[in-house]
């Protein structure tokens, strides 16, 4: 019988190999390590906190609906039908998609690809201390994590809202689609929870007219917002309305996704032909883009008037591989980060509204070496423009410590957007949080070491990145 290792995260883990500030490190953490989470941008569905039912199987939870796990044995081979992976929701799951225990298994027999990566992290500090699992995953040990696993979820305690109490979540913030109802969320509000789960519109699917379900979603909004989108104006309008409606249930920012940060005005005629052709079936690429781009600059505007903070999260070509688009949909492991740039891209929307009082925006990036390039800078002299943290492809512990180094000297601590988890897998908000936390608890270590802050600065700096930041950043 194979032996079975003991899972046993290091209680120093990330807190630097140098006795001197290992020391400083543990210090500053400890005194952050129990401080309420603040999750101001997330993908957790508000529908599962509603209706707070309980997980159906180790895998539903912890593998098929997180492509930070599935993208990585796909490239190693492991077919996504062999993961539970679906088709999105638009046809049934494809023929052969594999049972939990088998997913499960399937994981367990290739854990030796994720060494050194954060989803390994994550996930063995969830394994550990969200479960209180001791066996080391792997081929021997599947089985009976497996079980222990699914006993668990059985109980009361490991239900969805249980859990993010547990967890110590003050603020969680979804993502919305502008015509969703939102009922949810006013469930949670009316039956109140102890967390304050708030809304963030994502208006993406409304700036790219040569999409083939633009009219649709158009024909959606108008319903729910009773504005008739249309026409150009109309479509502006009706977002207005449903950014309103946002912010009466709560919200504090929106959110875009886009390939590229350019925002770039048209006249109203020129958009409002644009509307017209696409509607017509008669837009062209180059139309289309122009749109997009215009679109962007409006939100920016919107922004201005409303004060809701504007993310954009930038430079990642989404769907790369279209087989396994059409045949498993979005978010299924295929995005891909592209070089990306902010300063000209940006200059006529931060010309525009970049010094005024109620514009916040929030710069994400997958492109690292546009921190010290153009963010930081950016951020360093417009009022409005805040860094945002590591994401994505970014967010394991040494681009995370890259990143301080990059942009601590141009902009600060406190034009950062403190950290953000992005993350749909409910149950590994505590550990990425942690892992921030200890990684910010070595850099600051590291300063103190070098005498460039005092320890007492220091502390008050690893409170207010897990506190005052983010509540600044995004304004809760």
């Amino acid at each position: 019988m194979a032996r079975l290792t003991r899972m046993s995260p290091h209680p120093d883990r990330l807190l630097s190999p140098e006795p001197g500030v290992r020391e400083r490190a543990r210090e500053l953490y400890q005194a952050v390590a129990q401080a309420p989470i603040i999750s101001p941008h997330g993908h957790v569905n508000a529908r599962m906190l509603a209706d707070d039912e309980p997980f159906s199987d180790p895998a539903a939870l912890l593998i098929t609906p997180d492509h930070y796990v599935t993208r990585l044995l796909h490239g190693s081979g492991v077919p996504l039908e062999a993961l539970g992976v679906g088709a999105s929701g638009k046809s049934p799951p494809p023929s052969g998609a594999a049972a939990p225990r088998a997913v499960w298994r399937t994981l367990a027999e290739n854990w030796r690809r994720f060494a050194g990566t954060p989803v390994r992290y994550w996930f063995e500090d969830t394994l550990a201390r969200v479960f209180g699992l001791e066996a080391e995953l792997g081929p021997a040990s599947a089985e009976r994590l497996y079980d222990q696993l699914a006993e668990q979820l059985a109980r009361p305690e490991f239900r969805p809202r249980a859990l993010l109490e547990r967890f110590g979540v003050e603020v969680l913030a979804t993502t919305d689609d502008p015509a969703d109802g939102l009922e949810a969320h006013a469930r949670l509000a009316a039956e109140g929870l102890g967390v304050r789960v708030i809304p963030t519109l994502r208006a993406d699917a409304y700036m790219d007219p040569a999409d083939a379900g633009w009219a649709g979603r158009l024909d959606a909004l108008a319903e729910v917002s009773g504005v008739d989108c249309g026409s150009y104006p109309g479509l502006l309008d009706a977002l207005r309305a449903r950014r309103e409606y946002f912010r009466a249930l709560g919200a504090t920012a929106t959110d875009t996704g886009v390939l590229d940060a350019w925002a770039t005005p048209l006249s109203d005629g020129q958009a409002a032909a644009i509307h017209r052709r696409a509607l017509a079936g008669e837009v062209s690429g180059e139309e289309a883009l122009a749109y997009r781009r215009n679109m962007l600059y409006q939100l920016g505007l919107m922004g201005a008037q409303d004060g809701l903070v504007m993310q954009l999260h930038v430079g990642v070509l989404r769907n790369h591989h279209r087989p396994t688009h059409e045949r498993f949909g979005p978010d299924t492991g295929h995005d891909i980060p592209v070089a990306t740039e902010f300063a000209r891209p940006l200059r006529e929307l931060l010309n525009a509204v970049g010094t005024s009082p109620a514009f916040r925006l929030v710069l994400f990036t997958v492109d690292e070496t546009a921190f010290s390039r153009e963010i930081a800078p950016l951020a360093g002299f417009y009022p409005s423009v805040y860094v945002g943290a590591p994401w994505w492809f970014l967010d394991a512990p040494a681009a995370v410590r890259r990143f301080r180094a990059a942009v601590t000297e141009t902009a600060g601590f406190y034009k950062t957007s403190g950290f953000v988890d992005d993350t749909r897998a409910l149950c590994s908000i505590p550990a990425r949080h942690d892992m921030s936390r200890r990684l910010d608890a070595r850099y600051l270590a590291e300063l103190v070491s070098d005498h460039q802050l005092s320890e007492d600065e220091a502390r008050v700096l690893a409170r207010a990145l897990v506190d005052e930041i983010p509540r600044g950043a995004f304004r809760l």
